[in-house]
């Protein structure tokens, strides 16, 4: 056998690293993906960002286009950390499962129908709700087509083990039926304190349950990929003896949390994953790859990853808000709901109370610039801001006569700046500048072509990406109550 040469192994490696790249990037965690007709659509962990869980299409699994959201507002019964919707196809009726937080209450498992994956879609509230929490809802046939659920309980956010739980469901989804049964937990080093995420395929006599396991999120995580099988859904489950199956390689890191799916009669698992220069700030981002049995009845994953056409991260987004209704490409803060109005190619933001409102994107690279066009106003603040949540941000806000950069850490504000400006009937233009991931600056311009550079406290950002989210980049509004912020355009971009 002929040894390849030290280039060659160095130019395969490449290729394969070249090929890790995702299709769906920035923050798209825990995806779901099913088929319907020739058309497959992916749902994703939205946390406390709002409209709940973006659903995106695809011809191909390669290349994916939002469509909106599973719930544009959100359900009555829940206030927010919107995890890991589950979408399932059976019947001509679309069902989603989903993790929320019950008011006054923990995580629960509810469930929504609709008759199309792009909705709408009707909540039929929560189905399981114990005490530690449950989450990561997926439904699955039995060997009899008997209709079951099976969840995690969330025993590690209180100390304890992470049972993966099974219970009869009736064909409505409205409701668990019969008893509970315990399929395993994390029992083993690797899965460390939980094991999660559960996703069934079936094959030649065998259920698999491809699992996540370990730390999911942010720079320290964890995260991996394991396979248990059983020849009866209720079990005995084996767990394979070489788990994990699906670790950190290339430039990819902590992958986990996904969905089996066929495309052209070969199998690839849709799952999320963090990119190693990027890691935290863009979030866990969406690949896909393929796997296949082996002839021992195990299941293993192959180099094979789909990648989308267009892999540039070098690309510009405009909001001119000439549109009736605000782009797919904007959300805000679950516990914030802006009140807005698009008129005459702009958008005017309300000001409801003293606390910053906002408007925002995900970003999918480490280097990026956002740039806000304001009518200044002698009050409202409006301008460009870098966000974590509704506690952790950054911006840079304008009026007539000042502008302001502003630190928000703990809910704590913290001024790096105030410069005066001459803006009294003028557009303002803000501009925001990322380098590097945390590397911030703030610029301004009058014209939207020659860029002053504000000289603010030196700033350091990297507290900014909540546990379970990446940041985004976006419009602000603060001032007055009942003031109305107005911003012409919106510039995005990415490098």
């Amino acid at each position: 056998m002929k040894k390849l040469s030290i280039g060659l192994l160095l130019t395969l490696s490449v290729l394969v690293a070249d090929a890790q790249r995702a299709v769906v990037r920035g923050d798209f965690a825990d995806p779901s993906v099913i088929k319907v007709g020739d058309t497959y659509y992916a749902a994703a962990t939205s946390s406390n960002w709002a409209p709940a869980f973006p659903v995106m299409k695809s011809k191909d699994l390669k290349n994916w286009q939002q469509t909106g959201s599973i719930f544009p507002d959100l359900t009555p019964w829940a206030d927010f950390y919107y995890w890991a919707p589950e979408l399932s196809y059976e019947n001509g009726k679309v069902y989603a499962y989903y993790t929320a937080h019950k008011k006054g209450g923990n995580l629960c498992v509810g469930v929504a129908s609709a008759d199309s994956p792009e909705g709408p879609f009707k909540d039929h509230g929560p189905l399981v709700c114990q005490e530690a929490g449950s989450i990561d809802g997926f439904p699955i046939r039995d060997e009899n087509n008997k209709l079951h659920l099976i969840w995690k309980e969330d025993g590690n956010s209180v100390g304890k083990p992470t049972p993966i739980w099974i219970q009869p469901m009736n064909e409505e989804r409205t409701a668990l039926t019969g008893e509970k049964k315990e399929l395993f937990r994390n029992d083993t080093p690797w899965e460390a304190n939980l094991v999660e995420g559960v996703s069934i395929v079936k094959n030649n006599g065998y259920f698999y349950a491809i699992y996540a396991a370990a730390g999911c999120c942010g720079s320290g995580c964890t995260y991996a990929t394991g396979i248990a099988r059983s020849k009866q859904l209720l079990g005995p489950w084996e767990k394979y003896a070489g788990n994990p199956i699906l670790t950190s390689q290339g430039d990819w890191m902590c992958p986990g949390h996904g969905t089996a799916i066929t495309h052209q009669g070969k199998n690839y698992f849709m799952y999320h994953a963090y990119d190693k220069v990027s890691n935290k700030y863009t979030g866990r981002q969406a690949l896909v790859r393929g796997f296949e049995f082996t002839a021992d009845n195990w299941l293993r994953f192959t180099d094979e990853y789909l990648s989308s056409a267009d892999n540039s991260t070098s690309y510009t987004v405009t909001d001119h808000f000439d549109q009736k209704k605000l782009d797919l490409q904007w959300s805000w803060s679950v516990f914030n709901k802006p009140a807005f109005e698009l008129k005459n190619g702009r958008i005017g933001i309300h000001i409801k109370d003293d606390r910053e409102t906002f408007i925002a994107r995900r970003i999918d690279s480490q280097n990026y610039e956002a740039t806000v066009e304001i009518i200044p106003g002698k009050s409202a603040l409006a301008g460009v801001a870098l966000i974590g949540d509704d506690k952790n941000m950054i911006y840079a806000v304008g009026k007539q006569d000042s502008i302001r950069v502003t630190l928000v850490k703990n809910g704590a504000r913290s001024s790096l700046g105030k410069f005066p400006v001459a803006a009294a009937n003028k557009h303002l233009f803000l501009k925001m500048s990322v380098k590097n991931n945390t590397d911030i600056s703030f610029h301004y311009s009058l014209n939207g072509t020659d860029f002053t550079f504000l000289k603010t406290a030196a700033a350091d950002i990297t507290y900014l990406p909540p546990w379970d989210r990446a940041v985004r980049a976006g419009i602000l509004a603060k001032g007055v109550q009942d003031e109305v912020a107005v911003v012409e355009n919106f510039v995005f971009k990415s490098e």
